[in-house]
This record gives C-alpha cells, structure tokens and sequence, in this order.
C-alpha cells in the first residue's frame, strides 16, 4: 500500500461529493490514518458519517481565515499525533457576486482579499504552522485549477487566487525542501461539487472540457484521489514544487481534433 503507515491530515471535506472525498478515500485505502478539519459545527455533521468509512475519530475545527484558529487545531492534533506526514489543502473561496459576470465589473477589493486569503494564504498558513510537527519525507497537497493559467467565464477573481495558490506551491517547495518536505498541487478538470455549483454556467463548462479533452470526458474524484495518494507517498520521493494535471488531457488541447479531422 502507497501510504501505510503515513498520517495525513485532510482539510476541506464538505460532503461526499468533493474532491477531498475522493482523495481521502483513495488514501485510506493505501493505508493511510487520516485526521480531518471542518470550519464549524454546520459542517461537521456532514464530516462525521465520512470520516467513520475512512476509519477516523480525529477531527478538529480550523478556520483557516484565523491564525488563532489554526494554531488551535494543530495543538489539538498533537493530542493525537505527535508527529505526521502531510496534509491536504482543499480550501477556495470568494464571495458569490465575484463569480459571476464581467471580472473588471464585479471584482472588489473585498472579494479580492477574501478570494486570496483563504484559496491561497491559507496553505503557507498551515505549512508554517504544522511545520514542528512535520516528519522527515512528509507531502504538502493542494488543489488548483486550470483558471490560473487561462481565463475561464465567471472564474474571475478566483483564477488570480490560483495564480497565487500555484506560485505558494512552488516558494513552499523552496523553503521547505531543505527539511525533506516535499510541495505540489493538483490541478483537477472541473468536478461537480458543492464548490463548483458557486460558478455559473458550470454545465456548460463541463460538456466543453468533456467535447475538447483528448479523453473525451471529465475526470472523477477517485481520480483525482489516486494522483493524490502517489504525490503524497514515497513513489513520488524526487516530485516536488509541481502542478499536476489531472484533467483528462484539457489543458493540453487548444481545440478537439475532430474539428479538424472531419472538416
């Protein structure tokens, strides 16, 4: 098994839809004990039944908006978990009204802080706090979006944020990289869940990516939960300050071959 004997800490699992869902199911099946976070007592009774099929009783409030809140949660695993091997940022968010319509019209300073703050500060706000209680060889994970590199209608302000998430990846792997603590992302085709329901038009977004991906389909959780697994085991022990794709070949298409093929 990819991970036994590994402790992962999931953060962001909404509802068993998600792509957290997907990853930490493939990672408990390679082995891995998990340990989760929720924002509130709303969440956690969606968290609760979902962390029991993974094998876990250890969640823990963190809301990543909140330095105190952070360093509450990891004081509170260190009950359970004098050390660890990694975590899984799956955290994004903007207000509503900034994902919908003209990106120079509806973006405000506002949205523009909270968007960055919690997609993309959050994970150096993590990483520096878990730091002490990283093990030698551990993986940092987090979830990005073919958005930062290409515009995306009503994606706006949350394609800068990831951006900036995609650019954290990196400096993290820089910094952290002297203690034997590895940093990547993976950037997933577009998924329905509870996130993505926020950006409109997301339907159509899908039947795009599935008409242009060379795969000529979507990609799964359970897909996106098997990279994830790799990327965070010892296989993956020389990959780090990447963005892996894993999008059913998208972002490598400017236009589906067809097109051309039967013109």
């Amino acid at each position: 098994m990819l991970l036994k004997d590994k402790k992962i800490l999931i953060t962001g699992l909404a509802n068993k839809y998600s792509i957290a869902a997907g990853i930490a199911s493939a990672m408990h099946r390679e082995g891995a004990e998990l340990a989760f976070t929720y924002q509130n007592e709303r969440l956690l009774k969606n968290l609760e039944p979902l962390a029991k099929e993974y094998g876990s009783d250890i969640l823990i409030e963190c809301d990543v908006a909140s330095d105190e809140s952070i360093d509450q949660s990891f004081l509170e695993l260190s009950k359970k978990w004098a050390k660890f091997d990694g975590f899984v940022h799956s955290i994004g968010f903007a207000p509503s009204d900034q994902l919908e319509g003209n990106f120079v019209d509806v973006t405000t300073r506002e949205g523009f802080q909270i968007a960055h703050d919690i997609s993309s500060y959050s994970f150096t706000a993590l990483a520096k706090a878990s730091k002490p209680m990283l093990n030698e060889k551990s993986a940092l994970l987090t979830l990005t979006y073919l958005g930062a590199i290409q515009t995306i209608p009503n994606y706006n302000v949350m394609g800068l944020a990831k951006a900036s998430l995609e650019a954290n990846t990196r400096f993290l792997a820089a910094s952290m990289g002297a203690d034997n603590i590895r940093v990547n992302a993976i950037s997933a085709g577009p998924i329905k869940t509870l996130a993505a329901s926020g950006v409109k038009n997301f339907r159509k977004m899908l039947s795009q990516h599935s008409s242009r991906a060379p795969l000529g389909r979507t990609v799964t959780t359970e897909e996106v939960g098997n990279a994830a697994a790799f990327l965070c085991s010892d296989y993956a022990s020389g990959i780090t300050g990447e963005i892996t794709y894993v999008d059913a070949g998208f972002n490598t298409a400017a236009m589906p071959l067809t097109e051309i093929v039967d013109s």
